[in-house]
């Protein structure tokens, strides 16, 4: 990091260190942390926020770019947060003070696409990139005790790699692949939606080995987030680009004991309700419920991620995030301000709190 930049994050962090104590009191309450999220105020203002499980803010941390998903390292108090495509940083948060330790700029050339995931004995971070002038999707591999230095790149033979999971095994990285051209120069705009060619893939995480690949039925399904379960089946999500009037699986299922893909539709009438969109994934360890978040749809899917069986759809306004709790059902973030509580029984979600801030489409849990 330049001296210029460390100065301004620097007093950035001292300003979200006093923002903290504010919030919090005299102490963070830790064992009371929960899960860090992206939101923007209602001035559009950008921030890293850490809550509690009532949606109490522990800390706020300005940043200067919208930030999208992070990961908690296994072994240390510091959680990634990675910034929204075509992002160009990662923020390295350390959770005993609620501050920002180090910046780490994506390179010449690439770009972020706002998910990351550590190794097993946290020595390594794996983020997944665009080499924009080529389009060709890589995981970009960092040395985390030696200042998130720069390794080596991991073709993925593909474009558009989103989300990334560490497999139970710790070495093998499930990653989905979009499919989808862009270029910093054009913002978020979607170059090759003719010529898509998006994948779900399972690589070998030392020698870059793509060890399987599982392609959507359809061609623009795009694939971009997933969640691994602890005996390795994968549940994925699709963002559909293709006409309107389609209507087509917007849920991935791998397992990758045996190798089998399939893909998973609700009824007709309740699949036409999600909006050809999912944003999040998460599966909880301890029930066989697996819930995926469908903003546009307004709705959450809840199903049986062992069986595949789908399980029914709970309405919540514009859902983003979702993130696991102990008693087998799930907190799920609204772009519309508020926190909910979902059972996996599917019961009428309960409003937990209400914040005027629009929070970003993952939760991270820390």
């Amino acid at each position: 990091m330049q001296r210029r930049d460390f100065i301004r994050f620097s007093l950035l962090s001292i300003a979200a260190f006093s923002s903290a104590h504010a919030l919090a009191g005299n102490s963070l309450e830790l064992p009371d942390l929960r899960f860090l999220s992206s939101v923007d105020n209602t001035l559009g203002e950008h921030f890293i926020v850490a809550a509690n499980s009532a949606g109490r803010e522990l800390f706020r941390i300005p940043v200067a770019e919208r930030c999208h998903s992070g990961c908690l390292h296994p072994n240390a108090s510091q959680t990634v947060i990675m910034s929204r495509r075509p992002g160009k940083n990662l923020y390295v948060i350390n959770m005993l003070n609620g501050t920002l330790d180090a910046l780490v700029e994506a390179g010449d050339s690439f770009h972020f696409y706002g998910h990351g995931v550590f190794s097993q004995d946290g020595s390594r971070f794996y983020a997944t990139a665009n080499h924009y002038p080529s389009g060709a999707g890589q995981i970009r591999v960092y040395a985390v005790d030696d200042g998130y230095r720069h390794l080596q790149d991991l073709p993925v033979g593909g474009m558009d790699p989103h989300e990334l999971r560490l497999h139970p095994d710790g070495q093998r990285l499930v990653v989905a692949l979009g499919g989808i051209k862009t270029h910093p120069d054009y913002g978020r705009i979607k170059l090759n939606l003719e010529s898509m060619q998006p994948a779900l893939i399972v690589m070998d995480r030392d020698s870059g080995e793509v060890l399987q690949r599982c392609e959507p039925s359809h061609h623009q399904l795009s694939c971009h987030h997933l969640d691994v379960s602890h005996d390795g089946i994968v549940i994925a999500g699709y963002q559909f680009e293709g006409a309107k009037w389609q209507t087509p699986p917007l849920i991935a299922r791998l397992d990758t004991r045996t190798g089998e893909f399939s893909e998973i539709a609700f009824p007709e009438q309740e699949q036409a309700s999600l909006g050809n969109y999912t944003a999040s994934v998460a599966i909880n360890p301890n029930s066989s419920i697996a819930a995926i978040t469908a903003p546009r749809g307004d709705h959450v899917m809840l199903l049986d991620y062992r069986s595949g069986q789908p399980m029914g759809l709970v309405s919540v306004p514009d859902p983003g995030g979702v993130l696991a709790e102990r008693d087998g059902g799930f907190v799920v973030s609204s772009g519309h301000g508020g926190l909910y509580r979902i059972q996996a029984s599917g019961a009428e979600p309960e409003l937990i709190t209400h914040h005027a801030l629009r929070w970003d489409n993952h939760l991270t849990r820390a």
